[in-house]
């Protein structure tokens, strides 16, 4: 098979793994630098151009679009599917997991376990919106933040409110949350594939640090998750429409509370601490569903 994946910076481990998946498995694979492709969007031939050289038609597309290009690199990811290439990811459902309220608004009207969640505009807002969530601890969250980025503990409702009003001022859009203190700074990513997971890990935030994140210095081990949580997993994913993700769960006295879903999960943390070829799982998925002429998993309306 002939493979492309969409990748600023070939550089990266998970990128390198996949192109390692891909050769090991006998396919071609040619990284493609997001932003240096342009096309015609009005031909009634959808092409892609890269380096002055229109660009094969390829099996499948692997999308690994950065946060930063989200808005391009899915208009690019949408010239590859009306050419009939099968994307990994479809555009759509990476435009659902991008944009944090819209995937909280879907995951809970699909009875997935979340944590109290509340969105408002204006300072005027702030006692109700940290009411609406019971009170402090709170998180704040930045609806475009990334990493462990734009993600704040507020432990007095003082500095919740002052937190809260200083984002409205600056008219950012936030989210406010509950604050699980059962998890513990800790929380289980599961990385699903096609439908099933296909590892599980689980990572603790550092001395002092709230956030688990593995790019703020935490640490990741594997994680034996349970029945309940491996369902949140997979129905998280099939209802933003996502082939593969990477669905991060808190453990809570309420069951798994699901906080995000990454359409291009990192692979470097996950695959060290389960010793799994997870590149392998990806590219196997892609020969099987390319090769069948499958669609991306349906997901939910809106």
């Amino acid at each position: 098979m002939r493979l492309a994946m969409l990748a600023r910076n070939p550089g990266l481990y998970s990128h390198k793994r996949l192109v390692e998946a891909a050769l090991d498995r006998g396919h071609t694979l040619d990284v493609i630098n997001t932003l240096h492709v342009h096309m015609n969007i009005t031909s009634n031939k959808p092409v892609l151009r890269y380096g002055g050289k229109t660009l094969p038609l390829y099996d499948a597309v692997i999308p690994r679009i950065g946060a930063s290009v989200t808005h391009y690199g899915l208009a690019v990811l949408r010239q590859f599917e009306m050419q009939g290439v099968f994307p990994l990811n479809e555009s759509v459902a990476i435009g659902r997991s991008r944009d944090k309220l819209r995937a909280l608004q879907l995951l809970a009207r699909a009875g997935i376990g979340l944590p109290v969640t509340a969105f408002a505009h204006g300072p005027r807002k702030a006692e109700d919106v940290i009411r609406e969530i019971g009170g402090v601890p709170a998180v704040i969250k930045l609806l475009e933040g990334t990493q462990g980025m734009g993600v704040i503990l507020a432990e007095t409702e003082a500095s919740a409110k002052s937190i809260i009003e200083a984002f409205s001022a600056a008219n950012v859009n936030i989210l406010v949350q509950e604050y699980i203190k059962e998890a513990e700074g800790s929380d289980v990513r599961a990385l699903v594939v096609g439908g099933r997971v296909v590892g599980a890990m689980r990572r603790v935030g550092k001395t002092g640090e709230f956030r688990s994140n593995l790019h703020r210095g935490g640490t990741a081990e594997d994680a034996h998750i349970s029945p309940e949580e491996e369902s949140t997993a997979v129905r998280a994913a099939a209802v933003l429409g996502l082939n593969v993700a990477g669905v991060d769960m808190l453990r809570s006295q309420r069951g798994p509370m699901v906080i995000e879903v990454n359409s291009s999960p990192g692979l470097k943390g996950i695959e060290r601490a389960t010793n799994a070829d997870l590149a392998g799982e990806i590219i196997g998925f892609i020969e099987t569903a390319a090769a069948h002429g499958q669609t991306a998993t349906k997901g939910a309306n809106g």
